[in-house]
């Protein structure tokens, strides 16, 4: 596995019962130290596994503690047959040694035991994460991460796609979060920007006359963490194709997300061609446009019904039902728990009824059903004797969300979501626009993507009847992808920036480049980036993002390891002419 050196002739998860009688030597960190009556155990652990050995001379260990890195030599002993370890690989063998030496000298007192550090706070782990990499599982997800990252390398080149870099020092652009700002020395009172994404570079790249372009994206947001995005810096699979429809992007995803998914994970994985559900379908059925499609659960509009209600809550609302299958059998304390989570949300409550054997109602909404109501909701919704009829109601931009949230947490109460498999699918049909909370016209999703219908739609449709060429990839409720099919036309980009209320001149000062381009024959193109750190999140089984991070920052967007963001002199401040009040 190794080349041996003056340290090391084998590692220490190489060894079996057919090296016993030779002479090795291992290197690597202690692990353990234990004392068994005047013979000494070690065990010794490198990244590719951990080896027992034995030591009858205590002198030996005068100046080793746990976690020191040493070299030992010694002859390879088949182990007693009452201390074989079947739980690791080199269990069957131990190193009988007269020779040790300390490499890399560790303090006695730990800030937390390597085995065990991820029970401790996040704080304390990223600050000793040298230690906290030493774990096991934690070094082995940045493993697996640079396992997976060779493969989609390997998948992509293999598709015909040719890997290349693009500038890490830019220009601000207008992507939909906070920029990254780096003041220029040379140029005074102007800012670099960080990439949010390489979108204009591959863009770019397409009217270059490259074919196929990936690489693994570093992008750059001033965005607050999640559980699913980690602040400051992620990577994306960012790829690009001239003369490509919508399908054609599609197909490069399924076939390098399929394979990825299988060959990392026992998990059944959906087989291609994954589902495609419009946006407007998926709001309605699962109230988010990143459904979970393990949850077996869907949302029904009943808005209709309630047109002219008594019922105050569901007058000229938007209102959504939710059938939960045998929930009737759920305790007071369960429906309390779950008005008291509709609350946190910001629901003034959570009407519900109760389907009997005889298909009668029981519940707080019952009594404002009006004749025939009961059995327009049990055909809309599926229902069957023993089920629980959620309503949730509210705005019309409100009511979808709320019904989602309301759906998934019924789901994970009543462990409905089989956590056995992953689904993907594609959520298709994007608006082009919507209106911000002062009615003015802004993009929805990316400011470059083709409108469907092309010029016609943007001179003769309200522009929030029209939906663009955008899409995203969703696996098990996590957006792992968002793309485009680009808008490659000069005059259909003048007109769909001019309907979000930027000037032909503002058009060709934030986006000179793209709308000089564009103008020298630009081939249609289109393209996506599924993020690498997400698939990973998925396929280790990880909850935080950063658990498959090697050195992220805290939730806080620090780097408590080496201290950023921190001060710098008044020197640096003045040579980037930059002033601090």
């Amino acid at each position: 596995m190794i080349k041996a050196n003056e340290y090391r002739t084998v590692t220490c998860g190489e060894l079996r019962e057919e090296n016993i009688g030779q002479q090795v030597r291992v290197a690597g960190w202690v692990e353990n130290i234990r004392d068994h009556g005047g013979v000494m155990f070690l065990d010794i652990r490198d990244e590719y596994g951990v080896l027992q050995v034995v030591v009858h001379n205590d002198e030996l260990l005068k100046n080793i503690n746990k976690e020191c890195t040493v070299t030992l030599g010694g002859e390879v002993v088949k182990r007693d047959e009452d201390t074989i370890n079947k739980k690791i690989a080199t269990g069957f063998v131990e190193v009988h040694t007269e020779d040790i030496k300390v490499l890399g000298k560790c303090k006695n007192v730990l800030p937390f035991e390597v085995a065990t550090s991820t029970n401790t706070g996040e704080d304390v782990r990223l600050k000793y994460r040298f230690l906290d990499l030493r774990n096991p599982k934690v070094h082995n997800n940045i493993l697996l991460r640079s396992e997976i990252v060779s493969f989609l390398r390997s998948k992509m080149e293999g598709m015909g796609f040719r890997e290349i870099n693009t500038p890490i020092l830019s220009t601000s652009s207008p992507e939909g979060a906070r920029d990254y700002l780096i003041p220029s020395r040379k140029h005074k009172g102007k800012f670099y920007a960080l990439p949010q994404a390489p979108q204009i570079f591959k863009q770019l790249l397409m009217v270059s006359g490259f074919d196929r372009y990936f690489q693994i994206a570093p992008c750059f947001r001033d965005e607050d963490a999640r559980a699913d995005r980690s602040p400051g810096e992620f990577y994306q699979l960012d790829y690009e194709m001239a003369f490509a429809t919508q399908e054609d992007v599609f197909d490069v995803a399924e076939e390098v997300l399929y394979e990825t998914f299988a060959k990392f994970s026992d998990k059944e994985v959906s087989k291609p061609p994954f589902r495609r559900i419009p946006f407007a379908e998926a709001m309605l059925k699962y109230g988010t446009d990143k459904p979970d499609l393990r949850n077996p659960l869907e949302i029904k509009e009943i808005s209709d019904m309630f047109e002219e209600t008594d019922f105050a809550p569901f007058r000229k609302k938007c209102v959504r039902s939710l059938n939960v299958p045998g929930a009737a059998a759920q305790s007071k304390k369960w429906f309390k728990r779950m008005e008291e989570f509709a609350l946190s949300i910001g629901m003034k409550g959570l009407g519900y009824v109760k389907v009997n054997d005889d298909l009668t109602f029981d519940g707080p909404i019952d009594k404002f059903l009006k004749p025939g109501d009961r059995e327009e909701l049990i055909e809309r919704n599926g229902s069957k004797a023993g089920d629980v009829i959620y309503f949730i109601a509210d705005s019309a931009a409100e009511a979808p969300k709320l019904a989602g949230q309301i759906r998934s947490e019924v789901a994970e109460r009543l462990d409905l979501i089989d956590k056995s498999r992953f689904e993907m699918c594609f959520i298709v049909d994007f608006p082009m626009y919507e209106r911000d909370d002062d009615g003015k016209v802004i993009f929805t999703h990316n400011p470059f993507s083709m409108p469907q219908g092309g010029l016609d739609a943007l001179l003769n449709k309200d522009p929030e009847e029209i939906l663009a060429y955008q899409y995203d990839i969703v696996c098990n409720g996590v957006e792992l992808s968002s793309g485009a099919v680009r808008n490659h036309d000069i005059e259909i980009m003048k007109k769909a920036f001019e309907i979000a209320g930027y000037s032909e001149d503002e058009l060709k000062a934030k986006f000179s480049a793209l709308y000089k381009a564009f103008q020298y024959g630009a081939p249609p193109h289109a393209g996506m980036a599924p993020g690498v750190d997400r698939m990973i999140m998925l396929l280790t089984d990880e909850e935080n993002i950063r658990e498959v991070i090697a050195f992220p920052m805290n939730s806080n967007a620090q780097d408590v390891l080496l201290g950023s963001p921190g001060e710098v002199t008044e020197q640096q401040l003045r040579e980037v002419h930059v002033k601090l009040r």
